[in-house]
């Protein structure tokens, strides 16, 4: 069932679960993420990053996941992840993406507010979810620059009250690409947040946290989380034993057969630790 994003994050900041977006790349891992969500009976959200859409460009894979969305027996959302232009994100609206992630994160707050505000009307008239960003998450990868900004309570009150925004994505800890779970969470900064916000708040990075604090978290106004490096570490580890295997006959979907459940079985330890 293809659904947008706001109804699911409402419901669970008001109860012990989060909702996990994933970011995909394409049908091996995107049907192995709606298995898993099936398995547990969790909606869920597919992600479209930026390094997947220069992968495979978004007329592709919103008809893709789409059409698996439609057909799957969960709830399920096709977001467009970390888009500053506003034409990519119409362009994603107008290809059936029912939620947009608008990340003017590097911009003055100012700016950011007016151009989430901007994002908002268009994808609201739309029925288009709209999650925005207020500090910053860093990579792990060295390649990229963004710096880590942790989020201001002030900034966070502020942003909300004059956007109205549905999700909001925070900086308390987490780092992108990060493939040890040692992110260091900031639960008074997570407090202090929630204490004058009464929005559905978003990790980013979130391959990075212990099942723990995961758990923990789902009891917080924490109501979705993105995961993307746990994935990729499982398809790719699963991919290289199978190559290496001299008996193998190197037919793609034999090769596929096992990092799509490797990845399945990720999922579902991930929605386990978030309280399904």
């Amino acid at each position: 069932m293809l659904v947008n994003l706001n109804n699911m994050v409402k419901d669970a900041m008001n109860q012990n679960y989060i909702i996990a977006g994933f970011n995909v790349f394409g049908y091996e891992d995107a049907r192995a993420v709606i298995e898993g969500a099936e398995e547990k009976g969790a909606p869920v959200v597919l992600l479209t990053h930026k390094a997947a859409r220069d992968y495979m460009p978004i007329e592709y894979t919103a008809s893709l996941f789409k059409t698996m969305a439609k057909k799957a027996r969960i709830p399920v959302c096709l977001q467009l992840e970390h888009a500053k232009d506003f034409s990519l994100i119409e362009k994603a609206i107008n290809l059936g993406y029912t939620s947009v992630m608008y990340d003017g994160s590097q911009l003055p707050l100012e700016e950011n507010i007016e151009n989430t505000k901007k994002v908002i009307q268009l994808a609201h008239s739309f029925d288009v979810s709209v999650e925005a960003e207020i500090g910053s998450v860093a990579y792990e990868d060295i390649y990229q620059d963004n710096a880590s900004i942790y989020t201001s309570p002030e900034d966070a009150e502020k942003f909300v009250n004059e956007t109205k925004v549905d999700a909001l994505a925070i900086a308390i800890g987490t780092v992108h690409r990060q493939q040890k779970q040692s992110a260091q969470i900031q639960y008074k900064r997570l407090s202090e947040i929630e204490k004058v916000t009464n929005t559905p708040l978003v990790l980013h990075g979130s391959s990075g946290i212990s099942h723990e604090d995961l758990n923990k978290l789902s009891k917080t106004n924490i109501s979705k989380v993105n995961i993307g490096t746990a994935l990729r570490v499982a398809f790719g580890n699963a991919l290289k034993e199978e190559v290496l295997d001299e008996n193998h006959l190197y037919n793609r979907k034999d090769l596929f057969k096992s990092p799509i459940q490797a990845v399945k079985e990720t999922v579902i330890q991930k929605l386990s630790a978030l309280g399904f």
